[in-house]
């Protein structure tokens, strides 16, 4: 049956198993990753995109025809220029000049007006710092109060980390047939980590839920914010609080280093024929780890974030 609009395509994403990758890596046990960049705005924040829109016009907080504002490193911004889009909202998504420019290019052809915001000096462009957000979350305020506007507010409204309770878990449950025995994520907003562990453990409450950092942005897990300026785009920001993560029961704390998020996501292009980004990469090497590791002969589940094509001006694919 044809869906009604893309809308009501979100979700539903395909799940493979990693076992080339598995083999290749000599690791024991299994690897179920759900393929989030086959989502319409090629990313997992579809989901949470659709969840915040759809919360707020059911309370009353999102009036007809009013601006959404969000700020964004371009996933957000993208699944918000769909769902507005097509739900009759104008958006104006405001992002740091340091991500990749096909997500901007991207975002203003689906509709959205773009506010780039410059970063700090010194910064790096493709690595955007927690002081970087902080400026654009300075010009997101100042965008929303100006315009009159709702703000999506990602890091903070429940229908984020809701949306993943509602999809992502059992979507990810029932791919596996209910074997998982662990799910890592690398933490942005928190949203799909809160939501996501939260449904798993009411199913398998001695699930293991790890959360991954970038190594040197380690503040979650009690680290210091030694390299803020990581090239893992969407996350990693040094913010030592998320919302989404309290009373969530996490068993482990993670770090990646940059090039081996790069060069994960490269052999899951090669070996599995998955086109991911930076986190994807970061996804499945702290899940190898595990495997070879605390969860070695487990079924580790993680979620490919979004697409390598949002990357083609990075040095993901140089």
């Amino acid at each position: 049956m044809a869906a009604g609009s893309l809308v009501d395509v979100i979700g539903g994403t395909p799940s493979v198993w990693l076992d080339r990758l598995v083999a290749a890596h000599g690791a024991s046990g299994r690897i179920l990753a759900k393929l989030d960049y086959l989502n319409p705005g090629f990313s997992k924040k579809d989901r949470a995109a659709k969840g915040i829109i759809e919360a707020a016009e059911a309370s009353g907080a999102l009036r007809l025809g009013q601006t959404v504002v969000e700020l964004t490193s371009g996933n957000m911004g993208t699944g918000l220029a769909i769902v507005c889009g097509i739900k009759g909202y104008p958006f104006v998504a405001v992002m740091s000049r340091g991500n990749s420019v096909e997500r901007a290019r991207m975002m203003m052809a689906l509709g959205a007006e773009v506010v780039l915001v410059d970063q700090l000096p010194g910064s790096v462009p493709g690595q955007v710092s927690g002081g970087d957000l902080a400026e654009v979350e300075k010009v997101a305020k100042e965008v929303t109060a100006a315009r009159g506007a709702f703000r999506a507010d990602q890091f903070h409204h429940a229908g984020n980390a809701a949306a993943h309770y509602q999809t992502t878990g059992p979507e990810l449950w029932t791919d596996s047939d209910g074997s998982l025995t662990a799910f890592v994520d690398f933490a942005g907003s928190g949203g799909t980590i809160g939501g996501t562990v939260r449904y798993l453990k009411e199913q398998n409450p001695g699930l293991r839920a790890y959360l991954l950092e970038p190594d040197g942005a380690a503040v979650l897990g009690g680290g210091d914010a030694t390299y803020p300026d990581h090239p893992i785009q969407g996350g990693g920001y040094a913010m030592a609080d998320l919302e989404f993560l309290h009373g969530v029961p996490v068993d482990g704390y993670l770090t990646i280093e940059g090039d081996s998020a790069r060069q994960t996501a490269r052999e899951l292009a090669r070996v599995e024929g998955i086109f991911a980004g930076f986190s994807a990469g970061a996804n499945v090497a702290a899940a190898l780890e595990l495997l070879s590791g605390p969860e070695k002969g487990g079924t580790v589940a993680v979620v490919i974030c979004d697409s390598g094509l949002k990357y083609l001006s990075t040095d993901l694919w140089a």
